[in-house]
């Protein structure tokens, strides 16, 4: 028996929320929340290194740091898949047409999964050499490959997960979108010490607890897209056909721009790496603080997408122009508090870790110095989300590539030459500082002239008869 009420019911969450009210409470809630989400995701990492660093063994936090390094890109490339999504399904929404944003968050998902599917194969098989690579040696070597052997697999659960969170955060379900990704961290608040600790299982039960908060966060983001908020359509192989190329059009462009930071970190690993394992350790720590306490800046894409994409899509330019600006202002107030919070508590954070003299020195390099430069940071992913939103993704990969793979090597082991470990962290501020300011003016330059070159393209488009 049909109910022809419940197709009424399911289309009122799947609307355009961003066409109308206030750009700034769009961005500040939308963000907050995203990036409330974002760091409950990486908190599952810093939990599991404060856990493991518990255990009074600083190879350990070293081998943990240099999976890290591995962990934080296998998940940008979930994240730039999620870009995609929120690109494509907030268009749709925009142009209202709610059907079509279903298929496409469906698609959307089975393209993630099966990418990261793929991707956890390749980095399973050849993790070692990965290490190897990256810097890692010995005991640390050991620890890091049995660590990725366990939490690799799970990798198609992160992008189900942060599919389904991009999906509800495009249709402007803020909280639930929060909530799929903060489930993950409720999970590992809840088994990190007992995995670790009371069950002794130390590295091996870190990985284990990843693998469980990237299970509940899979299983919670599906239940709220397909059966609570049905923004989910049925599986069709013509869907996946029809937007195969568009999504891939957004969705490659911006995991490219997304990787470019884990290969910065990569960088950031080797120059570290010859200032010793304590120095190595110190950046573990850092690289696990930054996600964490700049949650907002690295959610920014991903929370102004759905803004941009909507008014876009609503051709309504001048609320692109301020959802732009208002996320600049939001950068900016978000790294003041933090950086203070930072200097305030950075002895605090080396002492809980247990680090030695020269990671405890990393620490706070990064607290007192580099944490300001994050302004800049969020610049540059202000100026990705309008690029990989307005049409422009490639703009965003160079933008990145810039700051990660021409300015990071030459600044980070420059740097590093002279002043040891925190010239090395000196030299990412710098990269930071360098490219923000440049992304930011090309990206405000470009979504400034958007009104005049739509405006030209209906003058020069000949009146109908």
């Amino acid at each position: 028996m049909s109910s022809p009420d419940l197709t009424e019911v399911a289309e009122r969450p799947v609307q355009a929320k961003f066409l109308t009210g206030s750009t700034m409470r769009h961005v500040v809630v939308m963000t907050l929340t995203g990036s409330l989400g974002l760091s409950f995701l990486f908190l599952v990492d810093f939990l599991a290194l404060w856990w493991i660093s518990q255990l009074g063994n600083e190879v350990l936090i070293t081998a943990i740091g240099f999976a890290g390094a591995i962990q934080f890109f296998v998940m940008s490339v979930a994240v730039g898949m999620m870009i995609g999504a929120v690109a494509l399904v907030s268009r749709a929404l925009g142009m209202g047409d709610a059907d079509e944003a279903r298929r496409i968050a469906t698609s959307s998902m089975i393209y993630g999964a099966a990418f990261q599917t793929g991707l956890a194969i390749v980095v399973f098989v050849f993790r070692r050499e990965i290490l190897v690579w990256t810097g890692a040696e010995s005991a640390a070597l050991e620890v890091a490959v049995d660590f990725l052997g366990i939490s690799l697999p799970s990798l198609p659960l992160v992008a189900i997960g942060m599919c389904a969170s991009a999906v509800l955060r495009a249709a402007g379900e803020a909280w639930r979108s929060m909530m799929v990704t903060v489930s993950a961290g409720i999970v590992a608040l809840i088994v990190d010490p007992i995995l670790i600790i009371w069950l002794d299982y130390g590295v091996n039960g870190a990985a284990g607890a990843i693998v469980l908060s990237r299970l509940a966060m899979a299983v919670m983001g599906f239940y709220w897209v397909s059966r609570s908020r049905n923004l989910l359509a049925k599986p069709s192989l013509i869907d996946l056909r029809t937007f195969l190329l568009p999504f891939a059009a957004i969705a490659l462009p911006a995991v490219a721009t997304q990787v470019s930071t884990p290969f910065g970190n990569w960088i950031l690993v080797r120059a570290m790496a010859q200032h010793g394992d304590s120095a190595v350790a110190g950046l573990g720590v850092v690289m696990r603080l930054t996600i964490v306490c700049f949650g907002g800046i690295f959610a920014l894409s991903g929370a102004i997408g759905g803004i941009i994409g909507q008014n876009y899509g609503a051709k309504q330019y001048d609320r692109v122009a301020s959802a732009y600006m208002d996320a600049l202002k939001f950068c900016l107030l978000y790294t003041v508090v933090i950086w203070v919070l930072l200097i305030l508590s950075a002895d605090m954070i080396a002492s809980s870790f247990g680090l030695g003299a020269e990671g405890a020195h990393i620490v706070r390099v990064f607290a007192y110095y580099a944490a300001g430069t994050f302004v800049f940071t969020g610049a540059l992913f202000v100026s990705n989300a309008a690029f990989n939103n307005l049409g422009r993704p490639l703009y965003a990969t160079a933008a990145n590539w810039a700051r990660d793979a021409i300015l990071m090597a030459p600044l980070a082991f420059g740097l590093g030459a002279i002043y040891a470990g925190g010239g090395v962290i000196m030299g990412q501020a710098l990269a930071n500082t360098l490219a923000g300011i440049l992304a930011a003016w090309v990206g405000w330059r470009f979504v400034r002239r958007l009104d005049r070159r739509n405006t030209a393209a209906l003058d020069a488009t000949p009146a109908s008869t």
